[in-house]
């Protein structure tokens, strides 16, 4: 069937599914005669319509739509035979922009067992059980428990001009902390930009690959994410609300990233904040965090097998934006008949 958001911000969005599911009361379950019209091609045709049929939707201070009204619209249907082909097109973009997102999603989760495996369970290349007692409990002897200040050559954030970015359309990307959400997960409808005058003043705040960012400050104090290989973009730089972290020899980006990862160091970073009524965490508190400092050989090895994973992740993504680009575009023109198969 196809469903339909029809309260809030979200009326008119539309999606997808493939398995026996339910909904609630806020979604319209359309289910699709399959004898006059193919349900991907009503998907995608709604889907081409968002803005004409979120405006349609009526009320006070909560906006919605009613099964009327998605039944009064109407959909232009050509011979069973094309809505196929057409949906077949867009279809195949977006079964290889999920194929994508899950083997990121078995990437990641393989480079984060490895660092299970050897910095928390401590069964890595060469290991002898000898351990020692730390403050992080007993660890590899040879290793030590240190604070990232130790570790750190630069800790970093951004700037917005005086008033805020307003509503440029284009220049440098200015990233929030709407975009530090995990490995690969990035909205680019959410993007900000400042002009590249502004840009080119800047003294901080300007990322690199591999750079770890962290999150500030808000409701969702805590979330992390790296950037790699041009991914989300070539040049961009961080807000305010955003740190970046680059670590010395002492550590690796990769290891800093996974090690800040960890459930209980989410935890420490949202026990930092320093503000009850606007969470916040501030530069000192940061570098006060633990972080256990392994042999060195030990983190390069696991830097030399985790980024070849890692890369493979970012190209994935850098071409399903691609691809979802290429579909955005061919939609109206197929939708429209502009386009013919």
């Amino acid at each position: 069937s196809v469903i339909m958001a029809m309260y809030g911000a979200t009326a008119g969005k539309i999606a997808i599914n493939k398995r026996p599911i339910t909904t609630n009361q806020a979604c319209c379950n359309l289910t699709i005669n399959d004898k006059i019209t193919d349900y991907r091609y009503v998907y995608y045709n709604l889907m081409s319509r968002f803005q004409e049929i979120a405006s349609m939707a009526v009320g006070g201070a909560q906006q919605n739509l009613n099964a009327d009204m998605i039944r009064g619209l109407e959909i232009s249907l050509p011979p069973l035979s094309i809505q196929r082909r057409i949906a077949d097109v867009l279809s195949n973009i977006d079964d290889k922009i999920e194929l994508n997102r899950q083997t990121n999603a078995t990437l990641e989760a393989i480079a984060q067992a490895i660092f299970k495996e050897w910095f928390v369970d401590f069964r890595y290349p060469g290991a002898t059980g000898e351990m020692v007692d730390s403050e992080l409990g007993p660890i590899p002897r040879g290793w030590r428990v240190g604070i990232l200040s130790e570790v750190l050559s630069s800790i970093e954030s951004g700037s917005r001009p005086k008033g805020g970015v307003g509503d440029l359309a284009e220049g440098i990307p200015s990233i929030g902390a709407e975009n530090i959400n995990g490995l690969g997960f990035y909205d680019f409808s959410k993007e900000k930009f400042v002009s590249e005058e502004f840009f080119a003043k800047l003294k901080s705040g300007i990322v690199k690959s591999e750079d770890v960012l962290l999150y500030k400050d808000g409701a969702s104090l805590g979330r992390k994410t790296m950037f790699m290989d041009g991914f989300p973009h070539q040049i961009c730089a961080i807000n305010e609300h955003v740190f970046i972290l680059r670590s010395n020899n002492l550590i690796n980006q990769l290891f800093l990233y996974f090690w800040l990862d960890q459930s209980y160091m989410t935890e420490n970073i949202k026990s930092l904040n320093s503000n009850s009524a606007q969470p916040g965490i501030n530069q000192p508190a940061v570098r006060s965090l633990p972080i256990l400092i392994p042999e060195k050989t030990i983190s390069e090895k696991f830097e030399q097998i985790v980024k070849p994973l890692l890369s493979k992740l970012f190209n994935d993504c850098k071409e399903s934006y691609s691809l979802s680009l290429l579909r955005d575009k061919l939609l109206p023109k197929l939708m429209s008949g502009e386009i013919q198969i």
